[in-house]
Order: C-alpha cells, then sequence, then structure tokens
C-alpha cells in the first residue's frame, strides 16, 4: 500500500513540475498580454496546487498528522489567482483599447465605474415571456 500512495505522490509532484514548466514558458513566449496571462495563471495555480496536495498527502499518511498550512496555502491560492488575472485583464483593457471601441454600458456612464445616483441595469433574458 504504502507503494502505491508513493506512485500517487509522485506523479502529483511530476503534474505540478510539468505545468510549472508549461506555464512559466508560456509567459516567456506568448506574444500578447491577454495570452501570456492566461497561461501562468492556470498552470502555475494547478503546478503549486498539485506540489501542496502532495505535501498534505505525503503528511497525511505518512507522518499521521494534517498539515492546514498546505490546505491553507492552496486555498488561498485557488481564490486569488482568478480574482488577480481579472484585475489584470481589466488593466489591459483600460490601456489597448479606445473607449469608442467598447460597447454600451446601459447606464450612460463608461466601463468600471462606480456612481452610487445610476441604477444598475438588469441582464435582460431572450426567452423571458409572460406565461399567463
Amino acid at each position: 500500500m504504502d507503494q502505491i500512495v508513493e506512485y500517487i505522490l509522485s506523479a502529483l509532484l511530476v503534474f505540478g513540475g510539468i505545468f510549472g514548466i508549461v506555464g512559466s514558458f508560456g509567459l516567456l513566449k506568448l506574444p500578447q498580454t491577454l495570452q501570456r496571462l492566461h497561461a501562468p495563471t492556470k498552470a502555475t495555480t494547478l503546478g503549486v496546487g498539485s506540489a501542496l496536495i502532495a505535501s498534505m498527502a505525503y503528511f497525511w499518511y505518512f507522518e499521521g498528522t494534517l498539515s492546514w498550512h498546505e490546505l491553507m496555502i492552496t486555498l488561498f491560492l485557488f481564490l486569488t489567482a482568478p480574482i488577480t488575472a481579472n484585475f489584470i485583464a481589466k488593466v489591459q483593457l483600460h490601456r489597448a483599447i479606445d473607449k469608442q471601441d467598447l460597447p454600451p454600458t446601459g447606464v450612460g456612464t463608461e466601463w468600471a465605474t462606480y456612481d452610487p445616483e445610476v441604477q444598475a441595469v438588469s441582464p435582460a433574458l431572450l426567452n423571458d415571456r409572460d406565461p399567463g
């Protein structure tokens, strides 16, 4: 049984290493900013996450203790990587696209503004018919 667990942990570490290499290669070689953003956010999240899960599983199985540090780091990584990617993509849109090329917001103001006086526009469903 120990050998099967060691194979699973080794597979997780190799999986994490491959995703880390692919993510860093994509960061260096992809031509556009949004493409370069996609590579490290997805790949390194999976790479570092699988290495942390392998470490947590090792200590749980072989040492008999559950390491909460790795679990918290993994959760923090999975929660913050998409949010950071969203912020970077939004900055890229503001820097690279002219205001005239953006679609209308429906409230008469520009994108990424907050005005408490303006009422938000609710999304309209295409098949929103009253059955009665």
